[in-house]
């Protein structure tokens, strides 16, 4: 017998054994605004969910991010929540856990190319998009500006609220945390002439104080913008959290789905080439739920 071959039936008993704990379950997932990366995992997770395990295809949530999230995870209004992790740190309890860590997000902070804006330090007294009202980009906008002891004119734009922004010079530059890469900063690439803002400088200061935040550089075929070397940028991991409403069983299904449906998360949104079984368990300091810590030892991943 092949090994494929038998690859494919230890994958096809183990969702047969997942079927019993999920076929009653009704679940619903709070994602992110309407085409975000958030939203489209979490649709393509929601169909996956159901065809590996029989259950009803989960409601998926627009929202506006990851504060947002959490609260309707805490309120019961979702049962699994995206999540940045400094939102999901800030805001965890002995409720809370995740099934994974699932991939990183990219500070991007954009400007027009031909702004004289060309530091962070040039970012004093102009207006600068920070993200919506409880999404986790607000998150980290405040609290880089707040560290760097930038004052500048904060307004709460969503994503789409700002791209639009910039076209029309209303503000001068704006944040979003996203996954490499973010489809509208494409688009605005090619509508616009736009650069990113390089934090090489910012790094030791804010990472020495918010440890969990990581550094990346975006490579130059990310985008069209004006910029002729990489930018150096945070980085943010996200996490699929759920609560102790979820049961061990339900948890390790759908953990183990992750993974069989990473091929059709890809085909929705890059990020999800991201998705590595050996860096999902690093969701310190937020726990694993039992049941995801029961798949990885399966795994041997713990």
């Amino acid at each position: 017998m092949s090994r494929k071959l038998v690859t494919l039936i230890t994958v096809l008993l183990v969702l047969a054994g997942c079927t019993s704990v999920t076929e009653n379950l009704r679940l619903t997932i709070a994602t992110g605004f309407a085409g975000g990366v958030y939203n489209k995992l979490g649709r393509a997770l929601a169909c996956e969910w159901s065809k590996q395990t029989g259950m009803a295809v989960p409601a998926v949530l627009e929202t506006v991010g990851s504060i947002d999230n959490i609260n309707r995870l805490e309120s019961g209004q979702a049962d699994i929540a995206f999540s940045a992790a400094d939102v999901a740190v800030d805001r965890r309890n002995d409720k809370f856990s995740a099934l994974a860590r699932i991939y990183d997000d990219y500070l991007h902070i954009v400007v027009r190319a031909d702004s004289p804006i060309r530091t962070m330090a040039d970012l004093n007294g102009k207006r600068i998009g920070v993200g919506a009202a409880n999404s986790g980009v607000i998150k980290i906008a405040d609290r880089v500006l707040d560290i760097t002891k930038i004052d500048a004119q904060r307004l709460q734009y969503g994503l789409p609220q700002s791209t639009e922004a910039l076209k029309k010079r209303e503000i001068d530059a704006f944040f979003w945390s996203g996954g490499l890469p973010t489809d509208e900063i494409v688009q605005l690439g090619k509508d616009e002439n736009v650069r990113l803002l390089d934090m090489s400088e910012q790094m030791r200061t804010i990472r020495s104080v918010f440890r969990y935040y990581g550094a990346a550089t975006i490579p130059l075929s990310t985008y069209r913008t004006a910029n002729t070397v990489p930018v150096t940028t945070l980085t943010v991991p996200n996490l699929l959290m759920v609560t102790d409403r979820l049961s061990p069983g339900a948890a390790k299904a759908l953990t183990q789905g992750i993974f069989a449906a990473q091929e059709e998360l890809a085909n929705v949104s890059r990020a999800a080439n991201s998705i590595d079984i050996r860096s999902a368990v690093e969701t310190q300091p937020v726990p694993l739920h039992p049941g995801a810590r029961e798949y990885y030892r399966d795994e041997k991943r713990i």
